[in-house]
């Protein structure tokens, strides 16, 4: 079992069953106990848990509608009216078991019901794994806008077991992927070399310790910064163009979260070259990379129009203005970089024609 210390919390990656988990269990014996999952948790995952911790057995189940365009404030409502009616005190305990939707959308519930009561996350995807899970971003849509809606607040415990990562499809293993080449990308530009090694070769079989390197990065640094002040706003590169393409593509039948921010970082990677920030060389290598594994979109001059209308109402933005992360060198990132809607179109444009 190999231990992180988050901010207030451990993040323990192995085994669940060797973990501390049944041990926090024991601690909230006398307590009611919630177990929070959406439709495909709740086939694939909700009855290793409940059948492997005795401790569960009379927990109570929230099953919620799987897929981005449910995590939205009315659902969250309806929760919230369950656990009145279930009784749940500020002294219960909601485990959240799933992929990022379920660590944010439950980490928001908890946080706000009762101005807060303890939650324990054991994410199932490997996105939610090596980013979602960790460092206590919760929180909703607002309709097609990203994560309008929500508050920072840590869970109690994170209990990381990649076993679950045999319940998913390939697609969601690449959604994962996407945040792991992320984190290359800003911090070190061996890690991105070795992820994008293990994709190409043996992408099911992912490697403990860059499992552990990729939760390293995201870790330390919203340790250093928790509530996004400066240090943090780094781990949204891919995400101001990645966001809106998301948003945008909601309506027509959806794109994982993954492959929105892989376009996203190399529509980024491109800004940043054009700022001449980055080397062509440099550039060439990161679109030749996520290219090979990540398709890019084809999109009108009416889409681009509807896509920057989403990033002029990026939670980032600051007096009216939009702000993106851009490269400095595969490695290293910087923040808060002003774009304007020429830019932006100009970015968009240069895919929509190649």
């Amino acid at each position: 079992m190999q231990i992180i210390q988050a901010n207030n919390y451990n993040v323990e990656i192995g085994n669940l069953m060797e973990s501390s988990f049944s041990k926090l269990l024991s601690e909230y014996s006398d307590v009611k106990k919630l177990i929070l999952v959406d439709e495909n948790t709740q086939e694939h995952c909700l009855s290793y848990l409940i059948t492997s911790f005795d401790e569960l057995s009379d927990a109570e189940v929230v099953v919620l509608p799987a897929g981005e365009e449910n995590k939205q404030l009315g659902i969250v409502g309806n929760v919230w009216e369950m656990l009145t009616e279930y009784g749940i005190t500020r002294h219960d305990l909601l485990i959240n078991l799933g992929g990022g939707m379920i660590s944010d959308m439950g980490g928001f519930i908890a946080s706000c019901y009762k101005r807060g009561f303890p939650f324990v996350n054991i994410p199932t995807s490997l996105l939610s794994m090596v980013d979602a899970s960790i460092g206590g971003k919760t929180g909703v849509n607002l309709g097609h806008f990203k994560n309008q809606i929500g508050v920072f607040n840590n869970p109690i415990a994170l209990y990381i077991d990649k076993s679950f990562l045999a319940t998913l499809p390939d697609h969601e293993i690449k959604s994962g992927y996407a945040e792991m080449i992320k984190h290359g990308l800003i911090h070190n530009a061996e890690l991105f070399d070795r992820v994008m090694e293990m994709m190409r070769t043996n992408p099911n079989e992912i490697d403990v310790q860059l499992l552990m390197d990729c939760i390293q990065v995201k870790n330390s640094v919203v340790t250093q910064d928790p509530t996004e002040k400066g240090l943090r706003k780094i781990l949204n590169f891919g995400h101001t163009f990645g966001h809106a393409i998301e948003g945008h593509w909601m309506e027509r039948g959806g794109m994982t979260h993954g492959h929105a921010v892989a376009i996203g970082m190399v529509m980024e990677a491109k800004l940043s070259e054009l700022r001449r920030m980055i080397s062509s060389q440099e550039y060439d290598k990161i679109e030749n990379a996520i290219i090979q594994q990540y398709e890019m979109p084809s999109y009108s001059d009416t889409d681009i129009d509807a896509m920057i209308a989403l990033m002029s109402n990026d939670k980032k933005n600051i007096s009216e203005t939009v702000r993106t992360c851009l490269l400095d060198t595969i490695g290293k990132c910087s923040f808060d970089h002003v774009i304007g809607n020429a830019e932006m179109k100009e970015v968009f444009r240069f895919f929509q024609k190649n």
